[in-house]
């Protein structure tokens, strides 16, 4: 008789912290560092409680310095450390990027397999908390684009946990990038034991046959919510992508060879975001099977506006629903 397993219902940032919590009690070379993580328990409390628990040589409060922070933890992946570096917000990667871009994404290459990077750099990402600027980018396309990372969003707590594990006992540097708007918006069921959810496999969130979604992060959340309005008049698959690098073209092509056409959705500006990216791979692999243009719903090619306007800046369900409407229609 199988033993039914425990679950709580949590937000996303209490499945983070008790994935970090579980991950470090089982793993001493697990560490965290970033700005205000120790005492303060970060920006959005995702490392709340950690430090009073692992004390300070495994819960480090850095300076403010993004670089610092990411070449720190370049550094101690190297050394054997297992460490998870949170940037407060994303728009304050850049600084970060020349170090993931120049080092850890190109350490087991330059060494020839004598070193790896097995670090996680953490960062809350997205818009739709009425953020000034700098606090609500979505700069997955920069690591995508950028070989020997990996790029992972979660979309819901149980997502987020299970993810996460498996980005921090991978061997390689992942990007983890955290849907803000998503932090505190919905509690969910989570496995209270330690669990995976494996890296560069998507997930069927609802089936359909005449159109497929393609969504991650906060964006899953609209793309239902638009296909469930329309479930009466048109057969909606949504796919969450989870993890960006690698991507699962095989569930992809698979679900798009099925349906016949596909709608991309996300926050990031439309220009060479991720979704050109997936449209390419649409057209190269399943073209034939096409009734139409694949299309993109994405933010607009501005500045995020300042909080007045996100509203208009951001996907929303009316203008995935349109997209949805004018693709099968085409």
């Amino acid at each position: 008789m199988a033993v039914a397993k425990v679950t709580t219902a949590v937000t996303m940032v209490q499945a983070l912290n008790l994935a970090l919590r579980q991950e470090m009690e089982k793993d001493p070379s697990v560490m965290i560092l970033g700005e205000d993580v120790g005492k303060n328990g970060g920006v959005f409390r995702v490392t709340d409680g950690l430090y009073d628990i692992f004390g300070e040589e495994r819960v480090i409060s850095t300076p403010l310095a993004e670089t610092a922070v990411a070449g720190a933890a370049i550094g101690l992946a190297i050394n054997g450390m297992k460490p998870v570096a949170e940037i407060q917000f994303e728009g304050f990667m850049p600084p970060a990027f020349d170090q993931m871009f120049s080092h850890a994404a190109k350490m087991r290459n330059r060494s020839r397999g004598r070193f790896t990077v097995p670090m996680v750099l953490r960062a809350p990402y997205g818009g739709g908390v009425r953020a000034l600027e700098h606090h609500s980018e979505s700069p997955e396309a920069y690591f995508i684009h950028t070989p020997g990372l990996k790029v992972v969003i979660p979309s819901s707590p149980q997502e987020a946990k299970g993810l996460l594990i498996s980005a921090i006992r991978d061997p390689d540097p992942v990007v983890f990038l955290e849907p803000k708007r998503l932090y505190r918006a919905f509690k969910e069921e989570v496995p209270e034991d330690e669990y995976t959810i494996p890296l560069g496999k998507a997930n069927v969130v609802k089936e359909g046959k005449e159109i497929t979604v393609l969504a991650w992060g906060a964006m899953l959340k609209v793309s239902l919510e638009a296909a469930n309005r329309l479930k009466d008049t048109i057969s909606v698959e949504v796919i969450d992508l989870r993890t960006l690098a690698p991507v699962d073209e095989e569930a992809i092509v698979k679900s798009v060879k099925k349906t016949g056409r596909a709608v991309i959705v996300h926050e990031a500006p439309k220009n060479c975001g991720f979704g050109a990216e997936l449209s390419s791979i649409i057209m190269e692999k399943a073209f034939l099977s096409l009734k139409a243009p694949v299309k993109r719903v994405a933010g607009w090619d501005t500045p995020i506006p300042l909080p007045k306007y996100e509203d208009y800046y951001y996907p929303n369900v009316d203008r995935i629903m349109k997209e949805l409407q004018r693709t099968v229609a085409f």
